[in-house]
């Protein structure tokens, strides 16, 4: 028996909302069909928006916050229309809508911290006429947990093969590393800055949003004395589990570690020690964790990158790297199909959420419940 399901996904790089339409096997919870892909991208202002509500002690970033929600609601109805429109008088099940995460401290302050996404899944429910399941973030929190990565969960079920330890990392704004080990144990947590910074800093400095292949990058050469700086960061010796985003790498971040530096540096050597900083953590992360993976699947917007996947490859003898497309699932389309996973797995009552990953007390089911009118 399948449901049909949509899945929402606005992640650390703004560029705008993946949307697809899935078919779920919900006897196994394993075979997941996309049926349809649907992407808007987010006008200047609302990217703007989003970008500024990421720093601390804005302005009425409350009221502003509130706005924001209901603008992205709006361009997540958007999204599904596209999609319904590609399966007229199909039923629907439900929508997991992640929301745009802007403040991400689990653990900090009182023991417990907090994420925060913005989202207005009562907007949405009005808006698209379908049940939205949304927060998926938070009952993890509340149990201890980082709250993320929540993907792992449905990398095993989708990717995982018996008696193989294989890997996948996720390289959108944060590079998420997924290691599923052949004895059924999986891990997974962030490695650190994928895409953020190397689009910030191509925009700063070339004025466009991403840098197309990793081209710019390529030009460059990679300056060891700043990537040591930048890997002098202690999220990176810190042992999982452990999340992190963009209120911790950010711009204000990597002017600091330019400040520190002895001397300034070409622009396009900047990028490509930056896109070296990604590299260089995913590597160390998955040797350090599952030394016997014998392949790293690559999804997310960087696995779009020619320059860092060449760079992922040499850094990984006999390691098969290579993007997620080529074992069935489109590299840009994983994240948003994992969050209608969580959206059906919601609806049946299982848990979402994998201890050894995020450090949470014990399994939860996630997420809350906005009915359709």
């Amino acid at each position: 028996m399948t449901s049909r399901f949509i899945g929402l996904m606005s992640g650390t790089s703004m560029d705008g909302v993946d949307g697809v339409l899935v078919e779920i096997d919900v006897a196994t919870s394993t075979a997941v069909r996309v049926l349809h892909h649907a992407h808007q991208p987010f006008d200047p202002a609302l990217r703007r928006e989003l970008q500024s509500l990421n720093r601390a002690g804005q302005s009425d970033e409350l009221h502003r916050a509130a706005l924001a929600a209901n603008a992205l609601a709006r361009v997540y109805a958007r999204v599904i229309d596209d999609l319904r429109s590609s399966v007229a008088g199909v039923c629907i099940r439900a929508v997991g809508s992640h929301g745009q995460t802007v403040l991400h401290r689990p653990g900090a302050f009182d023991g417990i911290g907090y994420t925060l996404q913005i989202n207005s899944p009562a907007l949405l429910a009005e808006l698209c006429g379908i049940d939205v399941v949304a927060d998926f973030r938070s009952r993890d929190v509340a149990a201890g947990g980082q709250g993320a990565p929540l993907v792992p969960a449905f990398h095993r079920a989708v990717f995982g093969r018996p008696d193989t330890t294989l890997a996948v990392v996720n390289l959108g704004g944060i590079a998420n590393l997924t290691i599923l080990h052949a004895d059924g144990t999986t891990l997974g947590f962030d490695c650190g800055p994928a895409n953020a910074l190397v689009d910030l800093w191509c925009e700063r400095h070339r004025g466009v949003p991403f840098d197309r292949d990793g081209a710019w990058a390529a030009s460059g050469r990679v300056n060891a004395s700043l990537l040591a700086l930048f890997r002098r960061d202690a999220y990176f010796d810190r042992v999982p589990p452990k999340s992190t985003g963009l209120d911790v790498f950010n711009a204000a971040w990597l002017d600091a570690c330019l400040e520190q530096h002895p001397r300034s540096e070409l622009p396009q050597d900047v990028q490509s020690t930056l896109l070296q900083l990604t590299v260089d953590v995913v590597a160390t992360d998955l040797r350090r964790t599952a030394d016997a993976a014998s392949e790293l699947i690559v999804c997310g917007g960087g696995a779009g990158n020619v320059e860092l996947m060449r760079r992922l490859a040499e850094a990984l003898p006999g390691v098969a790297v290579q993007p997620s497309d080529a074992v069935g699932l489109p590299s840009g389309q994983v994240e948003a199909v994992a969050f209608a996973w969580l959206a059906h797995a919601f609806v049946a009552r299982q848990c979402g959420n994998l201890p050894s990953v995020t450090g949470a007390r014990g399994p939860r089911v996630l997420g809350a419940l906005y009915p359709a009118g």
